[in-house]
């Protein structure tokens, strides 16, 4: 039977989007992610594991550069126009990211264009677009100054005949256990029936009056926290060695507390968590993290450390985070170093975050954990790739609202 909700998830990193949509009940045609790790992560889980694609025989099930996919698949793209449901997803940022320096210049903020481009060929019924909050920010030196980019997409897809909305949301608000705010942007085709501006509005007012049933259902709550999330994964649970790293450890599952703990471990009988790889630090630094959150109060805690603690310990580098359990984590970034666990001297495994994220632990992520020095601008290891994903439990609440959006016209 044809799923009547098609979708083509753009910029697909390793699957959060997709992985939220098809936990909906949306049907994926194919993904575009030009980062060979990234798209070997969804490749594992999304295609041959739950086989949640109907990938086209004319485009190669391997990873792809949008551009390239325009340029050389043009004609069979002309060929999906009016016949694909959905276009998902959100160009990378990092040129528009708080967490770094803005460049409004950055070349991969012209991605969007080729986001708009591949609307424009293939003409979807609904738009779901995701950017990081620096997406709202206007411009200071070029000849747009005092625009916003998003004022300019919005714009652009306005004329390429979409109604359109857009706005800032919070996933803590949602159930994630992280404060994580994204500009979130929708659209829908003029000439479907009964389409109108409030209607891509009314998406927004939606999501926020179904939230409750949705995670009630799932027995969850808004309000869930990092120990909520992480509790059960504790380095003294006891190690057993990293399938596969045979010089590292992995953690050893401890009793389920909670239900958050239990919807992320469904169909797990393994005693090691996948990517639940110890870091191995050095005495000193254990040490030293082990006086960091001795002397950080809950209150000062999902902070950066303060100057004090910052010369007393000769700590140069920007960014170090001791996180506070009984609240929600702040944004993570795709740099686990920034953070330190909040009840045991170490950063945070592959695992924990993706939990933070709210990946469900049978979901495997492939390539190295970590990368460094150049490579970083070629590799997309795990922990990136993590930092990178739409958390898959708003995923789901969106595909169901989107498909709210179709029902009622």
């Amino acid at each position: 039977m044809k799923n009547k909700f098609t979708y083509i998830d753009l910029f697909a990193g390793c699957g959060g989007l997709s992985l939220g949509l098809h936990q909906a009940g949306w049907q994926g045609l194919f993904a575009i992610e030009k980062s060979p790790d990234a798209f070997k992560t969804l490749e594992h889980n999304l295609i041959k594991n739950k086989n949640h694609f109907n990938w086209p025989n004319w485009l190669p099930q391997q990873a792809h550069e949008i551009n390239t996919v325009l340029d050389k698949y043009a004609s069979s793209l002309e060929k999906l126009k009016g016949k694909v449901t959905m276009i998902a997803g959100g160009p990378p940022c990092q040129g528009f990211s708080m967490a770094g320096k803005r460049n409004e210049f950055d070349l991969r903020n012209d991605l969007i264009n080729s986001y708009i481009n591949f609307v424009k060929i293939v003409e979807p019924k609904i738009i779901f677009f995701e950017n990081v909050k620096g997406f709202t920010m206007e411009f200071k030196k070029s000849k747009e100054k005092g625009i916003a980019y998003s004022t300019q997409v919005t714009q652009k897809l306005n004329d390429a005949g979409y109604f359109v909305r857009g706005q800032l949301v919070n996933f803590g608000d949602y159930g994630v256990p992280q404060k994580r705010t994204r500009f979130i942007l929708v659209g829908i085709k003029k000439t479907l029936p009964n389409a109108t501006q409030e209607k891509a509005e009314m998406f927004f007012e939606s999501l926020k009056d179904n939230r409750f049933e949705f995670l009630k259902e799932k027995g969850l709550s808004v309000e869930t926290n990092l120990q909520d999330a992480i509790s059960d994964l504790f380095k003294q649970n006891g190690l057993k060695e990293t399938p596969g790293y045979p010089t590292f450890q992995s953690g050893i599952y401890g009793k389920e507390k909670g239900n958050y703990q239990k919807l992320m471990r469904v169909g797990i009988n393994d005693k090691i968590a996948d990517s639940h790889r110890f870091p191995k630090h050095s005495t000193e630094i254990i040490n030293r993290f082990k006086n960091i959150l001795d002397e950080t109060s809950l209150e000062r805690r999902n902070f950066n450390i303060s100057k004090i603690i910052q010369e007393k310990y000769n700590i140069k580098k920007r960014t170090v985070i001791p996180l506070n359990g009984l609240d929600k984590t702040p944004t993570i970034t795709t740099l686990p170093d920034d953070y330190i666990h909040y009840s045991e001297p170490r950063i945070l495994t592959v695992r924990e975050y993706a939990r933070i994220q709210s990946f469900p632990d049978w979901y495997v992520f492939q390539g190295k954990y970590t990368t460094g020095g150049i490579l970083r601008t070629k590799e997309v290891p795990r922990y990136t790739q993590i930092g990178n994903a739409i958390p898959p439990l708003f995923s789901e609440q969106s595909g169901l609202v989107l498909k709210q959006l179709l029902y009622n016209g």
